[in-house]
């Protein structure tokens, strides 16, 4: 009979890096672009750092700005940095977030 070692849990096995969300989102992102996305599909755009996670990113969004986060898509730019693009369940509008944050 083989035996397994047992091991420990670590902080990634669980959903999460460790990040806090200040450390998660670094700026969101404002072009014609993201307007649009904002105005017609309920995303917001952010910066985010490239160790986050989309749990990372999920909770540090809904934590931050007191919305529900309803789907995380990420993509590494050819500058190097990681992008999220945030879609919010239809109860909570990506433009009143927008506005708060002094983007629209």
């Amino acid at each position: 009979m083989v035996e397994f070692e047992h091991r420990e849990a670590k902080e990634t096995d669980r959903g999460g890096s460790g990040l806090n969300p200040h450390e998660v989102v670094l700026y969101p992102l404002m072009t014609e672009s993201t307007t649009r996305l904002i105005e017609d599909e309920n995303k917001l755009v952010f910066i985010v750092n490239l160790k986050a996670n989309r749990t990372d990113i999920k909770r540090a969004v809904e934590e931050l700005y007191e919305v529900r986060v309803s789907k995380v898509n990420v993509l590494i730019t050819s500058r190097g940095e990681k992008k999220a693009f945030v879609k919010l369940y239809p109860e909570y509008k990506a433009a009143d977030v927008a506005i708060k944050l002094g983007l629209l």
